[in-house]
């Protein structure tokens, strides 16, 4: 018996990179999952190996910035499961400008994906966890979020700010026991961030992140 067995968990941005990662990681636990994304292929074929393997979980399309899609995706998994215990909000993309340099537009659509859209999740799921009488919500942040990063202003913000409302929410909802943590990975090798690592090489998009790995040296 996994350490999620009979949880159910809605995974948002799960079609590849960490959301694929942990979709996998909840069904081998033994969670049933709700992947959802905006990427169909993709998340179709994580569905079908999860399944292959043994794991429960279904496939939903998913923008995280419309509030009648977050709700099509509660009820839906309340439909085929009963109820909704965690929350994982992984969805996100990454935007490589500086804050002179960037456009409104640019600002407002990553603000509106990576920190909106948990926003929105947390909104329509925490009155599910209430009456389940309690759950939990993960809101993947960054490391970025903590001591910043140059050249990445607006993912950098939604990040910390995403840090910072996951405390507050904390606060507000842990007389409902609901948990409301953030995680801030370091630098992985994603889909999201590969681009950026191949157009300029892999040392120096790593050199321009060091400082913010305290236990990590690296020879430059």
């Amino acid at each position: 018996m996994g350490r999620l067995n009979g949880k159910v968990a809605i995974i948002t941005g799960a079609a590849m990179g960490m959301g694929a990662s942990e979709a996998k990681l909840f069904a081998q636990e033994g969670a049933k999952v709700i992947a959802t994304d905006v990427q169909i292929e993709p998340l179709n074929n994580l569905v079908k190996e999860i399944k292959e393997n043994g794991g429960d979980i279904i496939a939903l399309s998913h923008n995280v910035t419309s509030e009648d899609e977050w709700k099509a995706v509660i009820a839906e998994a309340v439909k085929v499961y009963g109820k909704v215990d965690v929350l994982v909000n992984n969805g996100g993309i990454s935007s490589p400008k500086t804050i002179a340099n960037m456009e409104m537009d640019e600002w407002n659509k990553v603000m509106d994906i990576n920190l909106n859209g948990c926003v929105i999740g947390m909104k329509y799921v925490i009155p599910e966890m209430q009456k389940a009488g309690g759950g939990s919500i993960v809101n993947i942040s960054s490391i970025g979020g903590i001591v910043g990063m140059a050249g990445t202003s607006p993912y950098t913000a939604a990040k910390g700010a995403l840090r910072v409302l996951s405390k507050s929410a904390a606060v507000e909802y842990g007389k409902d026991h609901i948990r409301v943590n953030s995680v801030h990975p370091g630098i992985i090798v994603t889909p999201m961030t590969a681009p950026t690592m191949e157009e300029g090489g892999a040392l120096p998009f790593y050199k321009t992140y060091t400082h913010c790995h305290t236990l990590v040296h690296l020879r430059m």
